[in-house]
């Protein structure tokens, strides 16, 4: 029974010994950077309709992104860690989406010869799951013989959230970047065209981040979004060609069909684009601050004055 005692007394030693040094260490470490802002900066790629590779069978998916057509973004956050595998983040997104048929040698689209580019404002709330850290607050000084008691705060993290975004898609008329929204270039709203939509669409944003921290309070970040939406028009391209006769404007008329090659492709009721919801990416290099650390030194310091204080 002594034995037996003395193994258990060894074994609960040994696991809180290890345990110190496991992927989230203790809870000073992590609940010593629950709060964050981030500022990131990146590109942007859009999948939709238009441009992509040079062939068909593969819109709408990572094989059809279109590189010439890489746009940039940029985001701003604030981030709560709430527990040692999960945290929150909310953010604030900006970008530009591109697509252009002339950027592909695929035939039909080729010969469509359709284009756009749009702002995307976009607001989200994402939760994430962080399956790998190492968090580690080391010595303050530089001692000789410490020198394994650095910072650390390296996380890996899948993330999921809900969000809603504008866009306004425009294109190249006459010189000028024109808004297509007002211009119907599918009918929409006419008689015989498509149904009006809204120029914002509720969002599903998805991906991983990876980041690496540097002392005590900034840390660097690689993260990579899939954005779902729920709307078919952030291209302005959704499903057949209107009669451009009975659009209001020679703008309308042009940009609803500009086919330069085999123009019988392209007659009112024929295809325009396919009926599918479009999608974006982003892939963003981002800072983060951690603030909740100096919170904790200013408090720190304030409880030791008060303490110095009241000994005289």
């Amino acid at each position: 029974m002594m034995k037996l005692c003395v193994f258990i007394v060894l074994f609960a030693s040994t696991t809180l010994v290890l345990g110190q040094h496991t992927n989230f260490n203790t809870q000073r470490n992590w609940s010593l950077n629950k709060k964050e802002v981030l500022f990131g900066l990146g590109a942007t790629q859009f999948t939709g309709d238009l441009g992509g590779r040079d062939r068909i069978g593969k819109d709408f998916s990572l094989v059809d992104i279109d590189i010439p057509a890489t746009g940039i973004g940029g985001m701003i956050g604030y981030r709560y860690r709430f527990h040692p595998y999960w945290a929150t983040t909310t953010s604030f997104n900006l970008g530009v989406l591109r697509g252009n048929d002339a950027n592909t040698n695929e035939i039909v689209r080729e010969s469509r010869n359709l284009h756009f580019r749009s702002l995307i404002v976009e607001l989200s709330q994402r939760l994430e799951f962080v399956f790998y850290s190492n968090e580690k607050f080391g010595s303050r000084y530089r001692l000789p013989g410490h020198s394994g008691f650095g910072n650390h705060n390296e996380q890996v993290y899948l993330f999921g959230g809900v969000g809603i975004n504008y866009f306004n898609p425009k294109a190249r008329y006459n010189g000028r970047w024109t808004a297509l929204d007002p211009l119907n270039t599918e009918g929409q709203g006419l008689p015989g065209g498509a149904r009006e939509t809204l120029p914002c669409t509720v969002t599903i944003p998805m991906g991983f981040g990876i980041r690496y921290g540097v002392g005590r309070q900034w840390r660097f970040a690689l993260e990579a979004t899939y954005v779902k939406t729920f709307s078919d028009y952030i291209d302005d391209v959704h499903s057949v060609y209107y009669d451009p006769s009975k659009l209001d404007s020679p703008a309308a008329q042009y940009l609803s069909n500009p086919a330069k090659d085999n123009t019988s492709w392209f007659a009112p009721g024929q295809m325009r684009g396919q009926p599918q919801k479009d999608a974006y990416y982003y892939l963003n290099l981002v800072i983060m601050k951690n603030v909740t650390y100096k919170d904790y030194t200013l408090k720190r310091r304030s409880y030791y004055w008060k303490k110095a204080r009241y000994k005289f």
